[in-house]
Parts: structure tokens; C-alpha cells; sequence
């Protein structure tokens, strides 16, 4: 048979998936995990390890271990536990051995409050009648114990996965503040709060995240001082969650909040237990998630999207120093490309014949217009910034540091871009490393982008449109139910003024709190 020159006449036998195909494997199972009723501990052993062998896929997943003992010499039992999930040790030690010791001459039966008083020895122990319970506690890596004829198991906390030290904080360092910052271990992150605040008012809910996953969420709040409308409103919002995974505190932000096609954050993501610490004291919520090393606090305004934890460690004079030093970077990161863009293009009357002269004989060589140039030199230093972050350790500042000394010199040499230009991003891009958190910074530099685009339309009157606008839109704004301007809008009496660092409140700690909350 004569085939064709290009083979269209060859049969196609490679395996491939199209977009339009539904997926099959797995998706009556999701099905059937959402609709199937609760189902009890069957009495027979050999019912609930077959019932466990077909939730966990035994035979594709070899870390569920099912150990067979006998309580007392005379009661069968089966041990069930992920291998890698819980410690084997405390599994053996306190359950397995003291089990296969004790004798039961006048019992006929045990039940859960028989072996919990006077056989296993470990410290949490709870019982469960459903095995959907079951189920999900041996995947969090407890461990679950079921005897011959009862219709309910135990439930002990023996988890033991590797999960990595305190450290010290990589986003948000301070000189004279703790340096102590949040895991990935959702239990030890809770031990941060506390030991801070050992306070009993001070209540740390677990709770699911709300994806299929099965990962725990723990809400944190000051049982005396939170808001109950706030607490029910963050709960419901979690409630509605459905999603497959919730993998990430940034994705969980996103599910909850309100308004997610704006650029500002409406919660404020921390890696410090101590700035965590005084958002509780404050009456604020904090989320923290298993895996995540990250806290989220809620309700949030502008001005604690602009404060420091260190403010609380400098004395007054010199916090309300820095704070001036940061508003006036962020007021350069902002507003001056858009202020040169402006003078340049429409208001050049208003520069002097000197200034005017430097302008023009800096950008006489260069073939992009002023404002494409600066908009072009705005998106490359979020370039070298995305590089510098991306690439791990030192080389990470290398790049940062080489890629724009080598950029900026070769561009100008290149006559790409001119020195004036180049100056006026390099102040931009300082001032916008005086803002302490990393999303309002991404917020800001591509806003300051949207200014250049206003200034070089309308001038002055653009970009005062553009931030009329703004802050029409930030006053209508609330995160959880709390007014981002506030407490300038709506006016609302506080003792926390904005740029002033005033004295340090009741919780110990100068930060921007919730008006309804201010003596």
C-alpha cells in the first residue's frame, strides 16, 4: 500500500485529551462524596477495614496501615493510621502496648470509656460514631481504634509529620522588634498567639477551610472584644465556600472578600505573631491555615496597610519620623511620574528655562515619546524586581542590584531612555519600598502606571480626575464591613492619628485599630 508523502493516511494512535472531553475518573466520586448520607461504624472488623481499604484506595496507597491487636487478650481491635502522618512511636507506646498488656476478667464488653480511663494513656482522646469522622481524622494523621462489636471508635491526636522550625520573619524584618515568624505547622502558629497572649479570653476556633482537601482553619479573636455580627459574617462567608483545594491564605483571602476585582487588599497578610497578637487585642479576626505561613487579619483600613510593626518598638519622636519619611516616599512612588509627565507635556510653561533646557537636551536623542519612555522604564523595574524575587538566595539581590545598574546605564548609553526619566523612576521605585506591605506595594505600582496614562491625557486635570475617582471608589469600600478611610471617612473619634505616632494603647501596641473600638 502506498502511502501518502506527508502520512496523513497513518493511523493516529497516541493518547490524547481534548478540552472539550468531561473528566471521567473521579468525578462520580466527587459526586458521591457530596451526596452520600453518614455512615456509622460498622460492629464487624472486617467491615471496617474493608470500608477503610475502599475510602483510601488500598490498593493504590500503601501508607494506610491497618494493625490488628487484641485488647486485654480478649477483645479484637484495628489500629488505623497514615504512615508519614503519625508518629509510629506514640501509636506504639501508648496505644498498642498498653492495650496488649491489660487483662479484663469482668468485663463482657468495653466500651469507649473503658479503654480511654483505664487502658490507652494518651492525652487527647475523642470518640466518634460515623466513619466519615474516622475518615478525616486519619487523613489530618490521627490515629483511629475500633473494637469488635461496638458501633463507635476512638480518635486519638498522635500526629508526628516533619514541619519546619520558628524562623525569622522574611517579608516584614525589624530592628528592634521580635524576630520570631510564623510556619507552615498550624498548631505551633496558635502556640505563637498564646504565648503572647495568655489571656483565657484569647480563643483560637478550628474549623475546616472549606476545600475538599480537608485542610483546618483556625479563626483567632478576643472572646471579650470581638464583634459578633463581624465573627458570624467571616464564618458564613467561610461556610460558602466550594472549592476542590484551599491551598493558600491567598486564596482563601480571595474567596471571602468582597470586592475581588480591586487591586487594594482588604485583608492584611502578616508573617509576625506579634502584630498578629495586637490585631486580636484590637478585636479583629485572624485566620491562620494549616500549610500557610502567612496570618490573615480582618477588618482592615488604609492605615493599617501603611503602618510597621516596628512603630510600636521606637520611641514617639522617632516613630512619628519614620512615619513622615514613609508617607512622603509613598506620596513619590505615586505621584511624581505623573507629575513630570504633566509638566512636560501640557504645563511646560510653569518649569523654569534651566529645568526646561535639561529635559529636553536629556531626551533630544531618544526615539520613544516621554511618556511611552516612562511607562516602558516603570514596567522594566517591576521587571528586575519580579527577577530579583524569583531567583533564589543571593543571586536574587544580584540580579536586582547588577540587572539595574547595568539596565539603566545600557539603556542611556543606548539612547533608549534619558537620565532624567531614569532618575524619576529610580525615586519612584524607592518610595515604594517604604510601604511595609507587599500587596498594597504591587497596588501601587501599577496605579502610579494608570496616573502616567491620565497625566499625559489631561495633565493636571487628569490626574486630578484619576484620583477623584480613586477615592470615590475607596470611600465606598469596606473590608468586612468597615470602611477603608476610615476613620477619616466617615470621620469617626480615634486617639490613633494617621502620621503623628501617638501614645501607645491599652493592648501595648501602636496600631491602626477599628473606630468602634477607640476610648
Amino acid at each position: 500500500m502506498k502511502r501518502s508523502l506527508f502520512g496523513f493516511d497513518e493511523p493516529y494512535d497516541r493518547f490524547e485529551l481534548l478540552e472539550t472531553e468531561t473528566k471521567t475518573t473521579g468525578s462520580s466520586s466527587d459526586a458521591s462524596e457530596q451526596r452520600h448520607a453518614p455512615q456509622p461504624v460498622p460492629t464487624r472488623l472486617s467491615r471496617v477495614e474493608a470500608a477503610l481499604k475502599e475510602r483510601f484506595f488500598a490498593d493504590q496507597n500503601p501508607d494506610l496501615i491497618l494493625r490488628p491487636f487484641r485488647i486485654g487478650r480478649r477483645f479484637d481491635a484495628l489500629a488505623a493510621f497514615l504512615n508519614g502522618m503519625a508518629d509510629s512511636g506514640q501509636i506504639d507506646e501508648f496505644l498498642l502496648a498498653p492495650a496488649m498488656r491489660q487483662e479484663f476478667p469482668k468485663l463482657s464488653r468495653c466500651t469507649a470509656k473503658d479503654l480511654t480511663e483505664s487502658v490507652f494513656t494518651l492525652r487527647e482522646a475523642a470518640a466518634a460514631r460515623t466513619l466519615d469522622e474516622a475518615v478525616s481524622a486519619i487523613a489530618e494523621g490521627r490515629a483511629a481504634v475500633f473494637w469488635a462489636g461496638s458501633d463507635e471508635c476512638l480518635l486519638f491526636d498522635t500526629r508526628g509529620y516533619v514541619s519546619r522550625s520558628v524562623g525569622q520573619p522574611q517579608n516584614e524584618p525589624t530592628v528592634l522588634g521580635p524576630h520570631e515568624a510564623f510556619t507552615e505547622n498550624l498548631r505551633t502558629n496558635i502556640t505563637l498567639l498564646r504565648r503572647i497572649l495568655r489571656m483565657p479570653s484569647f480563643s483560637a476556633k478550628l474549623r475546616p477551610a472549606g476545600g475538599k482537601n480537608g485542610v483546618q482553619l483556625a479563626l483567632c479573636y478576643h472572646v471579650q472584644r470581638v464583634n459578633r455580627k463581624l465573627l458570624s459574617e467571616v464564618e458564613r462567608r467561610l461556610d460558602a465556600i466550594e472549592a476542590d483545594a484551599v491551598l493558600s491564605i491567598g486564596a482563601l483571602e480571595q474567596r471571602i472578600e468582597e470586592h475581588p476585582w480591586l487591586p487594594l487588599p482588604q485583608t492584611l497578610k502578616t508573617e509576625r505573631p506579634d502584630r498578629a497578637a495586637s490585631a486580636v487585642l484590637d478585636g479583629r479576626i485572624v485566620l491562620l491555615l494549616e500549610g500557610s505561613p502567612i496570618a490573615c487579619v480582618l477588618p482592615v483600613t488604609i492605615g493599617m496597610l501603611f503602618a510597621s510593626a516596628e512603630d510600636a518598638s521606637m520611641r514617639r519622636p522617632v516613630g512619628t519620623l519614620v512615619r513622615l519619611v514613609r508617607a512622603a516616599g509613598m506620596l513619590l512612588s505615586v505621584c511624581m511620574p505623573a507629575y513630570f509627565l504633566a509638566l512636560t507635556q501640557h504645563h511646560a510653561g510653569q518649569l523654569s528655562g534651566e529645568v526646561l533646557s535639561v529635559v529636553l537636551s536629556s531626551h533630544v536623542l531618544v526615539f520613544l515619546p516621554l511618556p511611552a519612555e516612562m511607562i516602558f522604564l516603570l514596567l522594566v523595574f517591576q521587571l528586575v524586581r519580579e527577577a530579583g524575587i524569583r531567583v533564589p538566595g543571593v543571586v536574587g539581590h544580584a540580579i536586582g542590584i547588577i540587572g539595574g545598574l547595568l539596565l539603566g546605564q545600557a539603556a542611556v548609553a543606548a539612547h533608549l531612555v534619558s537620565t532624567v526619566v531614569l532618575i524619576i523612576v529610580a525615586l519612584s521605585g524607592l518610595g515604594n519600598f517604604t510601604i511595609p506591605d507587599y500587596s498594597t506595594q504591587m497596588c501601587v505600582a501599577y496605579y502610579r502606571i494608570l496616573l502616567c496614562v491620565a497625566a499625559t491625557l489631561g495633565g493636571f486635570l487628569g490626574i486630578g480626575a484619576a484620583a477623584l475617582l480613586t477615592l470615590v471608589l475607596l470611600c465606598s469600600v469596606k473590608s468586612f464591613g468597615v470602611p477603608m478611610l476610615s476613620p477619616f471617612a466617615p470621620a469617626t473619634r480615634t486617639n490613633r492619628p494617621f502620621l503623628v505616632r501617638g501614645r501607645l494603647s491599652r493592648s501595648g501596641v501602636q496600631d491602626f485599630m477599628n473606630p468602634e473600638h477607640a476610648p
